[in-house]
């Protein structure tokens, strides 16, 4: 695996990097006022990220005037175990350089998805980029372990904040794991243990080598 850039022309095809916005403010709270274990700690919706200075405008931007919700993800981690996807983009905004491990929606094949079709990007701190509803993605890597990662996560109000009940009659039925997400599973991760579907065969990708 070569860890690319977002500003790369390969990415293009998995997001886009967002310019144009004032978001200084929101650097600042994730620096200040979140976390950065030496696990993964993820929290939907941040009260002191929803009452910035620049919160209302970008929000309103980016989902285009739907409800929005703006959290974080933080921590240390080189591993997918998962890959999970909305039926909308997600936004992220890191306060350092992080790494997201992507593939594609179209790669699931027979309800599976083969680990060697995920790629590594590297985004750099205060570079704020989409990920498409189209495009596979779990929690941020770090680029620096004395570092870690603090990660804005914006998406629609609402997405992973409880569960949904579903008929079970499909796949999409079967690999809901929460509001607004599906979610697939590498048989190593832990969320196995909490119901995921197991749909990621081969190799459970570990950067930890190459950074």
């Amino acid at each position: 695996m070569v860890i690319k850039s977002v500003t790369d022309k390969e990415f293009k095809e998995y997001g886009r990097v967002v310019e144009g916005y004032s978001v200084a403010d929101i650097l600042k709270t994730l620096e200040n006022d979140t976390p950065c274990p030496e696990g993964v700690v993820y929290v939907a919706e941040e009260p002191k990220l929803m009452a910035t200075a620049d919160t209302k405008d970008l929000g309103t931007s980016l989902f285009g005037g739907m409800p929005f919700q703006f959290g974080y993800c933080n921590g240390h981690n080189t591993k997918m175990n998962c890959m999970e996807y909305h039926r909308d983009s997600e936004f992220n905004l890191g306060t350092e350089d992080f790494i997201l491990l992507l593939a594609k929606l179209s790669d699931i094949e027979d309800g599976k998805l083969d680990s060697s079709k995920v790629v590594a990007f590297k985004c750099p701190k205060g570079v704020l980029v989409e990920v498409y509803a189209s495009t596979l993605h779990y929690a941020p890597c770090h680029a620096d372990a004395s570092k870690g990662f603090k990660v804005l996560i914006a998406l629609p109000k609402g997405t992973n904040v409880g569960t949904t009940e579903t008929a079970g009659k499909n796949l999409d039925d079967r690999t809901l794991f929460a509001t607004n997400k599906w979610l697939l599973a590498h048989k190593d991760a832990s969320e196995i243990a909490d119901g995921a579907y197991e749909g990621i065969t081969g190799e459970n990708i570990d950067i930890a080598g190459l950074i």
